[in-house]
C-alpha cells in the first residue's frame, strides 16, 4: 500500500471511530422547513455557517434600523482595538440632537458616554445615539457611512450599501436577510464581551425608561439578541439568536406585515432548527488527526491537524452517516513550517460535502543532516519504485 493510501485510511478511520462512538440515536425524518410570512429570511448555523432554510435571502431589500447592528459593530471594533473606551464622553451635536425616528433622548450641547450610546442603539434603537456615535469615531455621519461599508465588504456582505447609520429611508441603502445574518454573526464571535447587550430588556436614560423592541426576549429564554427594524418601506424586520444546549442559530427575516408577525415567523425558524438539527464539533483547533511521514527531515514524522475548530449542522440522529475522506500529499519533504498545507479534508453525509478544507502541519519539522537526507532519498526511492 502506498504511504498516501496509508495516511488516508489511518485519518479517515480514526475520525470515523469518533464519529461512531458519539453516534447512537437512530435518524429522524425531517419535514420541509415551515412557510414564512415575510419578503426574505434565512436561518443560520453562526459556526459551521449552513444555512438550513431560506428564502430570497439575497434579495436587495431597505433593513430599516437593523443598519443599526452594523453602527455597533464598529462601535465594538473600536472598542476592541482600544481606540476608544466605554468611559470616553461624546459631544452630543445638533444633527444629532434633530435626528429623527427612535431616539435616546440626548440633548444637544451634552457630553454622554460611549457605553451609554452603545446602549441607546443597542436596547433602544436610538437614531440620535447613533448619529453621535458616527460623528465621534469618524468625524461626521457621512465618513463613518465609509467605514461601514468598507466593513461590510470585509464580512462578505456583498449585497449591502449603506448610506447612513441609522436605516432611515435613503435611496441606495439595502442590505439582505443573508447579509445580516452574517453580521449578527461577526457581532456574536468578534466581540463576545459586548453580546449580553443585545438580551437586555430595558435602558433607561435622560429619566425615560424604554424597552428592547425584540419580543422574544420575553417569549423564549434560549434568545439572547440582536435586533429589530420597521419603517414603511422596509416593513417589520428582525434578526434574532438562540441557543439551546451546544447549538446557536440566527434567524433574519424582512418583511413582515407587523411587530407580532415578524416576532412569529422568527420564532418558527428557530423552532424548525432547533427541533431538526444540531451543531457538532468535528475536529479541535491544533488538534492531532494524524502524524505523517517525512523525509530528510530531523524527525521522522509531522504532525497534521486542523487550523481552526471544524464544526457541521446536520439533521438529529445523523452523526453515524458522517464519512471523512483525506487527500495527503503522498511526499512530504522536510523542512516543513507550521501552517504548511499538507492535503486536504473532506466530510461527506449521504453525497453531500459538508467540510472541504486543508489540513497544516501542526508542528515544526527542520531538514536532517547531509546523511539523513541521503539515506531517505533511498528509502523513498524504494518505497516509490515499489508503489
Amino acid at each position: 500500500m502506498a504511504f498516501k493510501n496509508l495516511f488516508q485510511t489511518v485519518l479517515l478511520t480514526f475520525t470515523l471511530l469518533v464519529l461512531a462512538a458519539q453516534a447512537s440515536a437512530q435518524s429522524v425524518l425531517i419535514p420541509a422547513p415551515p412557510q414564512i410570512a415575510g419578503s426574505s429570511w434565512v436561518l443560520m448555523d453562526p459556526l459551521s455557517g449552513r444555512v438550513i432554510m431560506e428564502n430570497n435571502s439575497h434579495e436587495r431589500l431597505p433593513p430599516a434600523s437593523l443598519t443599526k447592528m452594523m453602527t455597533a459593530y464598529i462601535v465594538e471594533r473600536e472598542l476592541g482595538e482600544g481606540r476608544i473606551s466605554m468611559s470616553d464622553m461624546v459631544p452630543i451635536s445638533v444633527k444629532a440632537w434633530r435626528t429623527e425616528g427612535s431616539r435616546t433622548f440626548v440633548r444637544e450641547g451634552t457630553s454622554v458616554p460611549v457605553e451609554t450610546l452603545l446602549k441607546g442603539v443597542i436596547i433602544q434603537s436610538g437614531n440620535d445615539a447613533s448619529v453621535a456615535l458616527a460623528e465621534f469615531i469618524a468625524g461626521s455621519e457621512g465618513a463613518f457611512v465609509d467605514i461601514m461599508n468598507q466593513q461590510a465588504s470585509l464580512l462578505g456582505m456583498e449585497n449591502t450599501h449603506f448610506e447612513n447609520a441609522t436605516g432611515l429611508p435613503s435611496g441606495n441603502h439595502y442590505s439582505t436577510a443573508y447579509d445580516l445574518a452574517l453580521l449578527a454573526r461577526a457581532i456574536i464571535q468578534d466581540y463576545p464581551e459586548n453580546y449580553p447587550l443585545y438580551a437586555q430588556k430595558h435602558f433607561t436614560y435622560n429619566n425615560i425608561r424604554q424597552p428592547n423592541r425584540n419580543s422574544l426576549l420575553w417569549r423564549d429564554d434560549s434568545v439572547d439578541g440582536l435586533k429589530t427594524g420597521h419603517t414603511e418601506e422596509a416593513g417589520y424586520c428582525l434578526v434574532a439568536s438562540a441557543k439551546r444546549d451546544e447549538t446557536r442559530l440566527i434567524a433574519s427575516v424582512m418583511g413582515a406585515s407587523s411587530s407580532q408577525a415578524r416576532a412569529q415567523e422568527v420564532q418558527k425558524m428557530l423552532n424548525y432548527g432547533f427541533r431538526y438539527y444540531e451543531t457538532e464539533r468535528l475536529f479541535r483547533a491544533g488538534q492531532e488527526l494524524v502524524a505523517s511521514r517525512v523525509w530528510g527531515g530531523e524527525a521522522n514524522e509531522v504532525s497534521v491537524g486542523m487550523p481552526d475548530d471544524v464544526y457541521v449542522t446536520i439533521p438529529r440522529g445523523a452523526r453515524n452517516k458522517l464519512e471523512s475522506v483525506v487527500d495527503l500529499d503522498s511526499v512530504i519533504k522536510a523542512p516543513i513550517k507550521v501552517g504548511t498545507e499538507l492535503g486536504r479534508v473532506r466530510v461527506v453525509m449521504e453525497g453531500e460535502t459538508l467540510v472541504d478544507q486543508p489540513v497544516l502541519a501542526l508542528t515544526d519539522v527542520p531538514e536532517g543532516g547531509l546523511f539523513k537526507r541521503l539515506w531517505d532519498a533511498v528509502k523513498l526511492f524504494f518505497v516509490q519504485l515499489f508503489n
